[in-house]
């Protein structure tokens, strides 16, 4: 029997500027961290970069007749920075303001919901000279480029993401060093963490300030953490990965204004002197939260991890990328964060799932992916249906792209793209997400 979701629910798709839009340099535009990074030899799978990705730039048009085809409801795209203002302040680069109002204009004109995210990842690569996410400074160097954004698009988007997953931008890039700008630092990656949520609350003020309405929030990455036994040190040691990495370590400061006890005591050495003095800022209001998740873990307590657990196998399936497929989590996580901190509305803003896609007689059959989203989405309904105020669900990603320090060696997306020609081809799996979408149900 068919289960349906609420009216008005809004079934979309998500990108990334830098993973599909190529041209990074056109019109104008000045280099983001992440060209340099690609560019940088060793750091990206195979010497990939972003310089043509799907090309999405220039076809837009053409992605949006898709997503109209698909029947989205939504679409999720983040703007580059550096397109706007080359140098991440000061001169603006009109070209490329110019290039997002059209696509919004397209969208609109496709009955298609833009949902705007402002910062996924790509920063001009001339503040990353002057400290980047570590330089305090940048709180307000990102809300005038935010404020200059509701000004030039507010008029027709009226759904804004402020930061996409934050802790990444944070510890992968400044810590683990994975992604751009390819860092070391600890104490940066928590500069960093601090500074994003100081430049968060400024953009939403900023929002507020503007009379023509509409909604802002933030997206987080998540992953189910789960103690591997009944035992007191497996259970904090979930409890504390869950706190350091999903939603509480950014919605406890802008909720409740502090960072997570346990985050202040294992951290203090680390956290910016005086950092308190900007909780009061931060703890700006927001209208929804974005939730992205893919996978789950089981954790142990292991007194050698600086996080005091590490993640052990169960067995399961997983994905192209190695990840657990866990959809027992996923509801645990919209769970969760309805009962911890209450938000007015909730967003699915990232779910899907990488595996080997392969065209056969000009078709491709991703059963697996399907049953994936399938599996995610009755998750989903159930913890609507337990509660939680869920809005939307933005699979990832519409189309395959660049796929980060991987380079184009995993496909997540509904609509395969031929790299050599940039032919578009509707996996089953997107035919399968527009009948979802047409019956606002699952069987």
């Amino acid at each position: 029997m068919a289960k349906s979701f609420p009216e008005g629910f809004i079934w979309g798709a998500a990108t990334a500027s830098y993973q599909i839009e190529g041209s990074p340099l056109a019109d104008g535009a000045g280099p983001s961290i992440w060209h340099r990074f690609s560019h940088t030899p060793g750091n990206i799978l195979n010497g990939d970069t972003g310089d043509i990705a799907d090309d999405h730039y220039r076809r837009y048009r053409e992605d949006v007749a898709i997503m109209k085809e698909l029947g989205l409801k939504g679409y999720r795209f983040s703007i580059a920075w550096p397109r706007i203002f080359p140098y991440g302040k000061g001169k603006i680069n009109e070209k490329g303001v110019d290039f997002y109002s059209r696509l919004v204009d397209e969208l609109l004109n496709a009955g298609i919901t833009p949902f705007v995210t402002l910062y996924h990842w790509d920063l001009p690569a001339a503040l990353q000279d002057l400290g980047g996410w570590a330089n305090r400074d940048i709180a307000c160097w990102y809300a005038d480029y935010a404020d200059f954004m509701f000004q030039r698009l507010g008029d027709r988007v009226k759904n804004w993401i402020t930061l996409n997953e934050p802790w990444v931008a944070a510890f992968v890039g400044y810590y683990e060093g994975r992604h751009a700008p390819g860092m070391k630092d600890l104490y940066a990656a928590f500069l960093a963490t601090h500074n994003q949520l100081r430049a968060h609350s400024k953009a939403v003020r900023a929002f507020r300030e503007e009379t023509r309405g509409g909604k802002i929030g933030i997206t987080l990455s998540n992953s189910s953490h789960d103690p591997a036994s009944d035992s007191q040190e497996d259970k904090e040691a979930a409890q504390f990965s869950h706190e350091w990495t999903n939603y509480p370590l950014f919605l406890h400061p802008i909720y409740k204004g502090d960072y997570p006890e346990k985050i202040r005591e294992v951290a203090k050495e680390f956290l910016p002197s005086h950092y308190e003095k900007d909780m009061t800022e931060i703890k700006e209001p927001i209208d929804f939260v974005g939730i992205n998740y893919y996978s789950g873990d089981l954790i142990q307590a292991d007194p050698q991890s600086p996080l005091g657990g590490k993640a052990v196998e169960r067995g399961l399936p997983k994905t192209e990328m190695g990840w657990e497929i866990y959809p027992e989590g996923f509801y645990k996580i919209l769970k969760g964060v309805q009962s911890e901190y209450d938000p007015a509305e909730v967003f699915v803003t990232e779910n899907g799932a990488a595996f080997e896609d392969k065209i056969e007689n000009g078709k491709v059959h991703d059963e697996r992916r399907i049953n994936y989203l399938k599996e995610h989405f009755s998750q989903a309904l159930r913890a609507i249906e337990d509660g939680v105020r869920l809005k939307g669900y933005f699979v990832w990603s519409l189309l395959d792209n660049f796929e980060w320090a991987l380079g184009y060696s995993k496909r997540f997306g509904i609509v395969y793209v031929d790299y050599e020609t940039q032919k578009r081809i509707i996996k089953d799996s997107g035919y399968w997400y527009s009948e979802v979408i047409k019956s606002n149900s699952i069987e």
